[in-house]
């Protein structure tokens, strides 16, 4: 099968064979097919309000699903908003980015309408994703079809599906990887996708819709190698990305048959830039249209003339502080090897990559602790994709352990802390007072 180069959503989906089938679903009752003539004539009859900028929520339904291609292919601008989200950062997400009109299942629907903008002067063809994070400070990162579907390129040239495979699509289409790669990876391979249930029912969509590859965040994997049955027989093929996932997990999924390959990218370039596919998934094989380079102090730097995104919506300063020359500084550190593999080996800046693929910006998110816990030398850290609070210069005190555990109140559970470290030193930092965060790790209780 040769692996094509498509510029638009309903381009990819009108080249592959239209009886096939695109789509499984379930409507609540029964489990049901569209094939690919079906999907794109259902797209092209949907109407559009005469509107400039949607915020959509996609809640894993059909219709919400249709929309998103209808609204690409009428070149109206996107913006994708995270149904579980809290209301002040929805509501900072739509005023920012120009929203008009919402769809889709959201939380605070009544309370957001009021808070919709003007919209555009004229129709855009931007498609917005957030960058994950825990409060408003979060950029609207802009990209669009053409670099949806080169990224989507990229992964399939590297690791191609089968027109008979069927892609298990349990990761949110808000953010970029589960955009890519739970629907367009397969799309773009003329394969099935299955649209998952939703969290309630995870456990039993596997064997619900029997698939053949799934893509997962590195939390999905651990579950799912702790509780083995849930794992259909028919799967052959998983893609675990957006954060690190320990090597005892994958190596527990190759045990079964599964074959398991590991990716790296960014919601700024559109996705994947790179895909393990030897054995060792720590080296990474290069996309084809991505350009990696390393700088002196092991940042890595990613150009592309595809799938890069635009720059951050409104955002002329960081986005020309975030690319220069035409490189992405990523914040992650790495290097690469004689054969040109990729290996990531830390981050550079206040950024916690928890291990269902959202993030902490550190600065924030400990400025919050310092009001809860003033005068308190801390900081957090991560132990193996989960945030540890450390408190120098101090004791273990139960009373800070009551304090932390009404903070987690505030936060969801994968932001919550679940351990604390008290240490008799001082944190270790910088001379101009910035935590040495990766130095937090060796600190033991």
């Amino acid at each position: 099968m040769q692996i094509k180069r498509y510029k638009t959503f309903l381009g990819m989906l009108t080249d592959q064979e239209p009886n096939n089938t695109a789509l499984i679903f379930s409507d609540g009752k029964f489990k049901k097919e569209l094939t690919y003539s079906e999907l794109i004539e259902k797209i092209n009859n949907t109407k559009i309000k005469d509107k400039t900028c949607f915020g959509v929520f996609p809640d894993g339904s059909i219709d919400t699903l249709i929309s998103i291609f209808a609204l690409a292919k009428n070149h109206k601008q996107i913006v994708l908003l995270n149904p579980y989200d809290s209301e002040a950062n929805l509501i900072s997400q739509i005023e920012k980015s120009d929203v008009d009109y919402l769809i889709g299942n959201g939380p605070y629907l009544h309370e957001l309408s009021t808070h919709l903008t003007k919209g555009l002067k004229e129709n855009s063809d931007k498609i917005l994703f957030f960058t994950s994070g825990t409060t408003s400070s979060n950029k609207a990162v802009v990209l669009t079809e053409q670099s949806l579907c080169a990224s989507s390129y990229n992964g399939s040239a590297l690791l191609p599906l089968k027109q008979e495979d069927l892609l298990l699509g349990l990761l949110p289409l808000n953010h970029v990887y589960g955009f890519v790669c739970s629907l367009l990876w397969a799309f773009n391979c003329g394969a099935t996708v299955a649209l998952s249930r939703g969290l309630t029912y995870m456990m039993d969509d596997f064997h619900y819709f029997n698939p053949t590859a799934v893509s997962l965040v590195p939390q999905q994997a651990i579950f799912l190698t702790s509780y083995q049955q849930v794992i259909n027989p028919e799967i052959r093929l998983a893609l675990v990305g957006g954060g690190v996932c320990p090597a005892v997990v994958l190596n527990a999924m190759k045990k079964r048959g599964v074959e398991v390959h590991f990716g790296y990218g960014l919601t700024e370039t559109s996705s994947g830039v790179a895909l393990s596919l030897g054995s060792n998934p720590l080296k990474m094989t290069i996309c084809p249209d991505d350009v990696i380079k390393i700088a002196p102090d092991n940042e890595v730097l990613i150009s592309s003339s595809t799938c890069l995104m635009e720059g951050y919506y409104k955002e002329e300063k960081d986005t020309k502080k975030a690319i220069i020359d035409g490189f992405f500084h990523s914040g992650d550190l790495g290097k690469i090897d004689k054969d040109g593999l990729l290996e990531i080996i830390g981050r550079k800046n206040d950024v916690l990559v928890l291990d269902d693929g959202t993030k902490i910006f550190c600065p924030e998110y400990e400025e919050a602790l310092m009001k809860v816990l003033p005068g308190k030398d801390l900081a957090v850290g991560l132990r193996e994709g989960k945030v540890v609070l450390y408190i120098g210069k101090s004791s273990p005190d139960s009373w800070v352990k009551d304090v932390v555990y009404d903070f987690n109140l505030h936060y969801q559970r994968s932001h919550q802390i679940t351990d604390i470290v008290f240490t008799s030193k001082s944190l270790p930092r910088t001379q101009t007072g910035k935590v040495k965060r990766w130095a937090l790790a060796k600190i033991r209780k």
